[in-house]
């Protein structure tokens, strides 16, 4: 699944299953559907700007920014936090809202323009970003402030670098200023409708799935803040929370993280979080040296933090100005920042927690590497399923119903848990959505003659995974073969590549887009992001892709990402591929510059698409890799079907070799 923003999910009702261990933990969220199509309805915003706009006005505000992240820039979102999503419409994963006295602005990028120009009324300007002479949300934003106008933004809900940068960008153009506006507008707006705040239990992940335990995790993290002379790192990311201290929640769907803050000094270690959420084994495994306190204390707390500094500076003789500095996130609140005592009391970094996290140890890799084989085996069953369902018993299917069929084949794996996100279930044109999203009532039946992808994952006590296949149930047209044989080479070229130490994910991207380019042909979305450990599916700071972050953080052995190119013609057909990789290191015959050089291992274990390969584009060291994966993927997953004819000849089929006399399978 390529990198989103904000995502809320299909469905938000919750339950527990029981593992094979007894050990209750959160579930997936499903739905049925009706076996029929409708389109995205538009929402009619009209009373909810009016509204907005008379609170604007009595905050002193002209100009008030809706973003879609929530107070810890989480990729999936809680309900209650979908702000973006009720005062505009638009339920895609990314966007900005922006509203003036008089004028409101959606932006999003290209995987979005055909949701958002259906679902957005006539109240809304539609800023296409990334296509050329259309301001970015921050420009435009600007432009509206000229003559002294006020912006406002609730301060929990943006950055501290992209509030500052913004309020230059404001100040530059002759607006007043950027405020901080501490009740949020579209909340008040919500009112009693607006969904309650999560309060889901909170449980210990135990050590033989975590691999190390958290209280080794804070003293590697104390070691580097004693080493970089910080007065302590405040924590709002919930993912780096939970891995930290080896919990796992269930207050966003789709992802085992909780509602939270950690501070974490040379001497002290303090978890924000309500106590009622605590399983009875939390206790205990948190024992006395982790102080617990109310969620809400953080802010509290941070401005006690900030006078700290003052407090030892002047104690010690030393100039007003601090010499320690408390670290916070890049991806930190602005509100976090101002409570601290803003830019002299604070230094922003890259989490040195989301780099540790983001580098798997040995048991979290070998997980990854079983529960893929499991989730593999998972996939074959359904795709067999699937095929004999369309094909042979002309059964008519939505996208739904045959997402939840998969659900259900998953779920009798061992370790599982849930989904990892809302699975991308769509026939013909729904592919060429890049994040098409089906749901109950607003889906496709699924069409046999045309294109099918599918992208998926699940969530197990052992790893995360994150697979996507692009099938055909008849007869595949000459483009479709040659894009899906063009994406294939690029995740072979991927797989394959030997890099020096200290390569970035963006140096590689070309890599995958290289065979589509020489085809004048694209995708508009990244090529890998990372993926966590019984955490997020989308993990940073790691990707392969032309965002800046990419550049700036080398792979590292133990990394685990997608790759997963793509090509998607509009109202027609699309296609991606996705395999996930582990980074290690490379044998190689020389050793230029006497350092390491990495390669990859892949850990997904599904069949391509027979059907759509054309193989006289393959190589010969192409139809090599390809042969030997499904070597790999059939002597991996077999055994899971003894008894299972229909899946067990449909893998045999699948994984058949390709040999240099074939042209077109």
């Amino acid at each position: 699944m390529f990198q989103l923003a904000s995502i809320v999910p299909r469905s938000v009702s919750t339950f527990l299953r029981k593992t094979s261990t007894g050990q209750s933990f959160p579930a997936s969220f499903s739905s049925t559907a009706k076996a029929f199509t409708v389109d995205m309805e538009t929402v009619n915003t009209t009373e909810r700007l009016r509204e907005l706009r008379k609170l604007m006005k009595e905050n002193k505000v002209d100009i008030y920014i809706v973003p879609s992240e929530d107070s810890h820039q989480s990729e999936y979102i809680a309900p209650c936090d979908a702000r973006r999503e009720f005062i505009s419409g638009f339920s895609g994963s990314a966007g900005t809202a922006v509203i003036t006295s008089e004028k409101a602005a959606l932006a999003t990028d290209g995987r979005y323009f055909n949701q958002a120009s259906k679902q957005l009324d006539s109240n809304w300007h539609l800023l296409k970003q990334g296509l050329e002479d259309v301001p970015t949300w921050q420009e435009w934003t600007a432009e509206q402030s000229e003559c002294h106008k006020t912006v406002g933004v609730d301060p929990t809900v943006i950055t501290a670098p992209e509030a500052r940068k913004l309020s230059e960008k404001i100040k530059k153009k002759g607006g007043a200023q950027l405020l901080g506006v501490k009740a949020n507008l579209v909340d008040l707006v919500w009112g009693d409708k607006r969904p309650p705040r999560p309060n889901e239990k909170v449980s210990v992940l135990d050590i033989k799935y975590a691999g190390k335990k958290f209280e080794e995790k804070i003293e590697d993290l104390r070691k580097d803040l004693d080493k970089k002379k910080s007065a302590g790192l405040i924590v709002s990311m919930l993912d780096e929370i939970a891995w930290l201290y080896n919990l796992r929640g269930n207050d966003i769907p789709y992802n085992p993280v909780f509602f939270s803050y950690a501070a974490i000094t040379p001497t002290t270690a303090t978890l924000y979080i309500d106590k009622s959420k605590f399983s009875e084994d939390v206790i205990p495994h948190l024992g006395d040296d982790i102080q617990i306190r109310p969620y809400d204390a953080i802010f509290e707390d941070s401005k006690a933090f900030g006078e700290s500094l003052e407090l030892e500076a002047s104690v010690a003789g030393k100039p007003p100005t601090p010499q320690k500095k408390f670290w916070i996130s890049t991806k930190a609140s602005w509100a976090l920042s101002l409570d601290l005592g803003g830019e002299e009391k604070v230094e922003e970094v890259r989490s040195p927690i989301g780099d540790a996290k983001a580098i798997k140890n040995a048991t979290e890799l070998e997980g990854m590497r079983a529960c893929h084989i499991r989730d593999g085996a998972s996939l074959s069953e359904y795709f067999a399923w699937l095929e004999e369902e369309l094909v042979i018993k002309k059964t008519k299917l939505d996208e739904v119903q045959a997402a939840d069929k998969l659900e259900e084949i998953r779920s009798s794996k061992n370790h599982f848990v849930g989904l990892s996100f809302d699975t991308i279930s769509s026939t013909g044109p729904n592919a060429a959505v890049i994040h098409y999203k089906p749901e109950k009532g607003n889906c496709s039946i699924i069409d046999p003659t045309a294109i099918y992808l599918c992208d998926s994952g699940a969530q197990y006590l052992d790893g995360t995974t994150d697979t996507t296949r692009t099938l055909h149930f008849g007869e595949p047209t000459d483009m479709e073969r040659k894009a899906y044989t063009l994406v294939l080479k690029g995740v072979i070229a991927i797989d394959r590549v030997v890099f020096p130490k200290g390569t970035s994910g963006f140096a590689l991207d070309t890599l995958a887009r290289q065979f589509l380019w020489r085809e004048g042909l694209d995708y508009r979305h990244g090529t890998g992001h990372g993926v966590g450990s019984y955490l997020n599916v989308h993990e940073g700071p790691i990707g392969i892709g032309t965002r800046i972050q990419y550049s700036e953080v080398p792979l590292s052995i133990g990394n685990v990402l997608s790759d997963e190119p793509g090509y998607y013609e509009d109202g027609n057909f699309g296609i991606r591929i996705e395999n996930m990789i582990m980074a290690q290191e490379a044998k190689t015959n020389h050793k230029f510059g006497d350092k390491p050089w990495l390669g990859f291992e892949h850990v997904t274990m599904v069949p391509m698409c027979r059907k759509l390969i054309d193989g006289k584009m393959l190589t010969l060291e192409e139809r090599t890799w390809l042969n030997d994966y499904h070597q790999e993927v059939y002597d991996k997953t077999k055994g899971f079907f003894q008894g299972d004819e229909r899946t067990l000849k449909w893998l045999e089929r699948e994984t058949r070799s390709i040999h240099v006399m074939e042209i077109t399978l």
